[in-house]
Parts: C-alpha cells; structure tokens; sequence
C-alpha cells in the first residue's frame, strides 16, 4: 500500500517537472509572476494597516500655529479634525483604496469597509455644518463653502476615473479649508459655527441611527429570529408594503468583516469628531453637566480600537467555544449608543 502511494505521488511530480517551462524565457516569466505575487501580498499587508489615533488637541493647536489661526474659534477644531480625517482616508499607507481596480488594492475588502465607515461619518457632519450648525435659523441662507464640501464628500466612493473619488473628496477638503479661514477671519462675519445645544443634538440623531444599524448588523453575524416592531407605539400607523411579523436576520459569511471593519472605521471617525466636538461645545456641555457622559461615550468607543490579535474576523456562536469579534463590536456599539441618547436626552432639558 505504501509502494503504491509512492508510486503515484512520484509520477504526479514527473508530471509537474514536464509541464513547467524549460526555456530560459518561461523560467524568467515564472519568476517574475511569483516575485509579484510575493511583493503584492507583502504591499497589501502594509496597507491593510489601520491609521492611528492622534491627539486631536495638539493638532489643532499645530495647525492654528501652521496658518495663524486663532485656535479657540469656535468651530476650529471640529472644521480642523473633519480636514485631517479626510486627508487621511486620501493620504494614509496605499491611499484611498474603496475605488482601486488592480493587485493588491482590488483583493483587499477590509481597509475599503474602514474607509467607508469613516467616510458616512464625514458625510453626515458635512451635512449637519451645511444644514443646522453654521445657520442661525431656517430662512437663513446656506455658507457657499459648505454647499460645495456636503456634495463633495457624497460623491460615488467607488469611482475609479472621470472623475475619481480622490479629486472629488479633495475639492470638498478645499472648501472646507477655506471655510476654517473664514471662521478665523475677524474681518468676516458671513462664516459662522453656532456650538447651540439643538445644533449639537440634531447631528447626535444622525449618530444614534448610524450606530443603531451598525450595531444590528454586527449582533446578525449568527443570525436570529427578530419581531417586527416597525409600528409599534403608534395604533394608526401605517406602512407601504406588507411585511411579515416575524424574520431571520443573518449576516452573510462573506460580509462579516466587512460590517466589523466599517464598524471600526466608523468609532475611529467618532471618536476624533466628539474630542473635537467637546472643545468647541464646551460651554453648552457644562451647562447641562454633560461633559462626563460624552468623556463615557468616547471610552466605550476608544475599546473599539483595540488590537485585533486574530489573523481573521471569527464568528463562533454566543457562547460557543469560539470568539465573535462581531458580538464583541456590537456591545461597544450598543454601549455608545446608549450613552449617546442619554446625552440627547440631557441636552433637551432646560
């Protein structure tokens, strides 16, 4: 039995050998694909590498130095963190990877779902500066910088050439640099940054939601049955379309790291913005007493950046044998999305 394995492992190899090329040119080309193969793995490995955090204070203090800004602007420090994240989703190890077309940005999915994670948070900030925090009331006229950055940042973040995500996103970078030079500007008053607690408490809304899907989705990794509850509280409500009482929910294997990566892009973003956010509404923060509860909801964020010693996202079972990293992200999430509506709630008091 032993003979006959040998037999045939040493004829599959004889196969091997006659089929590989023997001129100088294939071994050559050979050469040349595997030595690419291995500088391409090693490239996305470098690039797969998540930014670090930075301290958001001192760069806003480097910065005002860099342009002879004044650094207690109102409004300086969150225009100031917005310009740095956007520039580091652009200018990071391998640049913006979301819209690369060949080896190794193409095989990578992992920095891609970061990217995006860090870029709905630009998004919906842009939005929230365009429509409520630099406008003193409704039938005030939007700041022209804005009405440039807000499209700006939502463009297709997929788009490879004409045009490209890149030159999209730093046009929109552009605009809101001229913006923060018009803040500091004592000799312009048509740009305004009003740190209002209703300002602050409109954008908190678009971060519960985020949170709240993301926070869904990472707990769908092993899937369960979840009611229906869309009209719940309401007895007149109603809906366009039918939609069945009861529902599995599961999380495709092929996007669970994907959420989970999106998930620590997204804290990533969050996590920079609200230091930023706590300079600049500072005062509305400790008329309320709230300054503790957004120093809570940055530490139950920060826990979301934590070394990952996995080489793979894994997606054991509650309380299986094996880790979920995504149940673990989703109680960060969850965590911080609580807090953040309990801030929301502390904000709307008088």
């Amino acid at each position: 039995m032993l003979s006959s394995l040998k037999e045939r492992f040493s004829d599959q190899c004889d196969r091997i050998r006659d089929r590989m090329p023997t001129s100088g040119m294939g071994k050559a080309f050979l050469g040349v694909g595997a030595f690419y193969l291995v500088f391409s793995a090693g490239i996305g490995w470098y690039w797969s590498q998540e930014p670090e955090a930075f301290s958001v204070r001192e760069h806003v203090q480097t910065q005002a130095e860099l342009n002879a800004h004044k650094p207690d602007t109102i409004g300086y420090a969150t225009t100031t963190t917005m310009i740095r994240l956007a520039e580091t989703l652009l200018d990071k190890p391998g640049g913006y990877l979301s819209n690369d077309r060949f080896p190794p940005g193409v095989w990578l999915d992992n920095i891609p779902s970061w990217e995006f994670g860090v870029l709905v948070q630009l998004r919906d900030l842009s939005r929230a500066l365009r429509k409520d925090i630099s406008r003193s009331q409704s039938q005030s006229t939007e700041d022209k910088d804005l009405t440039v950055l807000e499209p700006q940042f939502h463009f297709d973040s997929n788009s490879w050439i004409l045009p490209s995500s890149e030159g999209e996103y730093r046009q929109g970078i552009k605009a809101l640099i001229s913006y923060r030079a018009r803040l500091s500007d004592d000799n312009q008053s048509d740009a305004q940054f009003y740190a209002r607690s209703d300002n602050l408490r409109n954008w908190l809304m678009d971060v519960e939601t985020r949170l709240g899907s993301l926070s869904q989705r990472l707990s769908a990794s092993v899937g369960q049955a979840r009611l229906n509850v869309d009209l719940a509280g309401d007895p007149s409500a109603q809906q366009s379309t039918h939609a069945p009482g009861m529902q599995e929910v599961k999380t495709p294997w092929s996007e669970i790291d994907d959420v989970f990566y999106e998930s620590r892009g997204t804290a990533w973003a969050l996590i920079h913005i609200l230091k930023a956010v706590e300079m600049d509404f500072k005062k509305v923060l400790e008329d309320k007493n709230a300054l503790v509860s957004l120093s809570q909801i940055i530490r139950e964020l920060e826990a979301t950046q934590d070394t990952l010693w996995s080489p793979m996202i894994l997606n054991g079972s509650g309380f299986g044998m094996f880790a979920n990293h995504s149940l673990v992200m989703a109680s960060y999430i969850s965590r911080a999305n609580a807090a953040i509506i309990d801030l929301r709630e502390l904000l709307s008091r008088g």
